[in-house]
């Protein structure tokens, strides 16, 4: 019969590769420095293989073996944790710690109003956040360091389950007493022939706004290549007189706006409805508590709403 791995042990190699630092990951795992190398040394001899190099270097180096070995580990102490969280869902649906991944472009926006109202519904209910860009917000979820997601569709969310809840129109945003601030509504093609200001790469809200207005995505519209890091350099770029951009209603409503000098317009399509993103909630398939995170989307979906 093999000798297996104990759970602790596979947690220490874990934050070793997480933290990349003996100190680090020790004080992640509330032990001492010697106590977390003892016990990797003590798994690579219950292994019988070399899971780092030992060396001079400073930073701990995993060999090849080492590294497919973290991925495994990954993998089950995640499914460990879900026989756990299995049975506490059934004891006391939505209790206990939920980590909750959350895009830049939504969180500041619905947080203030989501969290009173979470509080209020499930009162043992606590949320860990994270907010990050799309991709490495679904690594994570991928790899059960993050339990459950909130982002917007369409994006590449690899395997997980998605369930959209609300709907989020694009508005246009253009300098105070900008020509396009006169019409009731903005056509998308009257935007092709101005400055589109967009976020810079990686926030999934760029190709949104790319595909919104008929443009390829990877091609910058502005051809000095100005992008900003927050709806709010955006927004302050476009009060500047620098150029015009989309802004999802979520974040106007959540006082995107306020202080500057930019006019809001709603988009006027070609044909069909007007650009919008959907909002959805992402899980792995396999999460035991996907009936929970259902329960969840009726309250996340009626905080978006709130004016």
């Amino acid at each position: 019969m093999l000798s297996l791995p104990s759970p602790q042990q596979l947690r220490y190699l874990l934050a070793l590769a997480d933290h990349g630092h003996f100190g680090r990951a020790a004080t992640a795992c509330a032990v001492t420095q010697s106590t977390l190398s003892a016990g990797i040394i003590a798994l690579e001899r219950q292994l019988d293989a070399h899971l780092l190099e030992r060396g001079s270097a400073k930073r701990p180096v995993f060999t090849p073996l080492g590294l497919e070995v973290v991925g495994r580990a990954r993998t089950a102490l995640s499914a460990l944790e879900a026989v756990a969280e299995t049975a506490a869902a059934a004891r006391d649906p939505l209790s206990g710690p939920l980590r909750f991944g959350i895009i830049p472009t939504i969180g500041p926006f619905l947080l203030p109003r989501l969290m009173p109202a979470l509080r209020g519904a499930f009162p043992r209910l606590r949320l860990w956040l994270r907010e990050d860009q799309t991709d490495r917000l679904v690594t994570q979820l991928e790899s059960g360091r993050l339990d459950l997601l909130l982002l917007a569709l369409p994006c590449a969310c690899g395997e997980a389950e998605t369930l959209p809840i609300a709907d989020d129109p694009f508005l246009a945003a253009v300098p105070a007493g900008h020509r396009l601030a006169a019409k009731e509504r903005v056509p998308v093609a009257a935007l092709g022939a101005e400055r589109l200001l967009l976020l810079e790469d990686g926030h999934c809200l760029r190709d949104h706004a790319l595909d919104a207005c008929g443009l390829p995505r990877g091609v910058l519209p502005a051809e000095d290549g100005i992008a900003a890091t927050s709806l709010h350099t955006l927004v302050q770029m476009v009060a500047g007189g620098l150029g015009v951009t989309l802004l999802p209603q979520i974040a106007v409503e959540g006082g995107v706006l306020a202080g500057a000098a930019v006019d809001i317009r709603p988009l006027e399509p070609e044909g069909g409805a007007p650009p919008s993103r959907s909002l959805a909630l992402a899980w792995r398939p396999t999460s035991p508590r996907a009936a929970e995170f259902r329960g969840l989307a009726p309250a996340i979906a009626a905080a978006l709403q709130a004016a």
